[in-house]
């Protein structure tokens, strides 16, 4: 997102598609969730699965450019504090890359723009969309400790193995909200999510 001057000495901004994209929930994001367009929802489920991604926030305050104010798609806070302004991959055709990462450092920023590939190639996009769908669902106490106790005792079990362990709460939901919420972990990269995917407890 960009705000230009239109030559009447007023500031230009062309604002963010106003219509949801799927999957409309989020897990890490702060403040007001408006996308730019399904590239910049898709870099963000893919952000709600990092386990190095703390929070995001959408089109945080512009960058000052020579001859712009440009605003990035996300600023993004890992856990251990540092903090990267981000846009996705359909944005090629922006700003310099040079000039936004020398703006960001100047305000102690980093900036990175996703490529294609770094999104779409792999199975993480389509397992993070599946997995974000359930993000507004709590898996019941019952639950959550029947499976954890299952994992402890076998060590892995796999997804149709663990479906047994949900009683109260709906099991793929319950499955996919304790994914998200850290208590297991499943392998987002090597295949689709299928009854034959493995389960781990994650140990803290």
């Amino acid at each position: 997102m960009r705000f230009s001057n239109n030559g009447a000495g007023d500031t230009h901004r062309e604002p963010a598609a106003q219509n949801p994209f799927f999957p409309l929930a989020t897990l890490k994001s702060f403040g007001a969730v408006i996308f730019r367009s399904q590239a910049s929802r898709d870099v963000a489920c893919l952000l709600d699965v990092d386990v190095a991604v703390s929070s995001w926030v959408c089109a945080p305050k512009p960058l000052v450019l020579a001859s712009e104010h440009y605003i990035c798609d996300f600023l993004v806070t890992d856990v251990e504090g540092v903090q990267t302004l981000m846009d996705a991959h359909d944005r090629q055709d922006g700003p310099d890359q040079k000039e936004l990462t020398a703006a960001a450092a100047s305000i102690n920023l980093r900036y990175r723009r996703w490529d294609h590939a770094a999104v779409h190639s792999g199975f993480r996009l389509r397992n993070s969309k599946d997995l974000i769908r359930y993000a507004n669902y709590t898996t019941a106490l019952g639950d959550r400790v029947r499976l954890l106790a299952a994992l402890n005792e076998n060590g892995t079990l796999s997804v149709a193995e663990c479906l047994s362990a949900f009683q109260e709460t709906k099991p793929i939901a319950g499955l996919a909200s304790m994914i998200l919420g850290g208590f297991i972990e499943i392998d987002l990269d090597e295949a689709l999510i299928g009854p034959e995917t493995k389960v781990r407890r994650i140990v803290c």
